[in-house]
């Protein structure tokens, strides 16, 4: 398909237009839709090479001059739509846009108990509500090759900051969203997995000198609070991160990247 076969869309009264406004903006309407956006070359590409199910791309003229191979990619799977740099200044979401916009289908959850092997290692977000420090664990995840993350009662993985925050992980690790902690907990203990609770206590074990078992999971609390004494009641071991000077604490997303590396190396 050359640039001349794709169908223009110049008006932001398009009903593919107000869809993808609806789904960028609003999370019920994701959830109803069971749909969710990307914006930017690689976040399409990359999502076409994992097998993602396109419904519609937007791109400009520009775009296709200077990503023709992510374009091409692209029309393989996908109705292609140019739009004119006007209505690409209504679709983005960032400061430097690439004017490439898709909408493709949520991923499928595949966090079952059949797929919980032994020798696994997970991570468990409960109560994160920062898209950057979920997308980035989520990066860290893919990283240290993490068998999943469960997010409980955290922000929307599809949220656009958060999918952009992920740089593409979220297409390669295996998540689940649509558990609370308490069953993501009983999940994973009837599948024989140790819970650790990542805490900012000194009575907790040290980081340094713990030994995860042959099946961990890590779990990082709120941004502000942390782990919910509930939650910490429902984990097996409690850890910390035993740091210098006046330092009492780190974000959420450096605390989950030294905790996964120690668990997985």
């Amino acid at each position: 398909m050359t640039k001349m076969d794709y169908k223009l869309i110049s008006s932001r009264d398009n009903p593919l237009i107000k869809e993808y406004i609806k789904l960028r903006d609003n999370k019920k309407y994701r959830s109803l839709e069971h749909k969710f956006v990307l914006e930017g070359a690689r976040l399409s590409g990359d999502a076409v090479k994992s097998g993602v199910t396109l419904h519609s791309v937007f791109v400009t003229e520009q775009a296709c001059e200077k990503y023709p191979e992510t374009v091409a990619l692209l029309s393989e799977s996908s109705q292609i739509y140019q739009i004119p740099d006007k209505l690409a200044h209504d679709l983005e979401d960032t400061k430097t846009s690439q004017g490439i916009f898709s909408v493709a289908s949520v991923l499928d959850k595949n966090l079952n108990a059949d797929k919980i092997k032994d020798g696994s290692r997970f991570a468990i977000l409960d109560g994160l509500q920062d898209p950057g420090n979920v997308g980035t664990i989520l990066r860290v995840a893919d990283a240290v090759g993490l068998d999943g993350v469960f997010l409980c009662n955290s922000c929307d993985i599809y949220n656009p900051k958060t999918i952009r925050s992920t740089m593409g992980s979220i297409f390669r690790v295996p998540f689940r969203d649509d558990l609370s902690f308490s069953e993501a907990a009983e999940l994973l203990h009837d599948c024989g997995v140790t819970l650790y609770a990542t805490v900012v206590d000194p009575d907790a074990e040290s980081l340094r000198e713990i030994t995860f078992a042959e099946s961990s999971c890590a779990v990082i609390g709120n941004e502000g609070n942390g782990l919910s004494e509930a939650d910490v009641a429902l984990c097996d071991k409690r850890l910390t991160i035993r740091m210098n000077g006046t330092i009492e604490s780190l974000n959420a997303a450096t605390a989950a990247g030294i905790v996964l590396w120690e668990m997985t190396i």
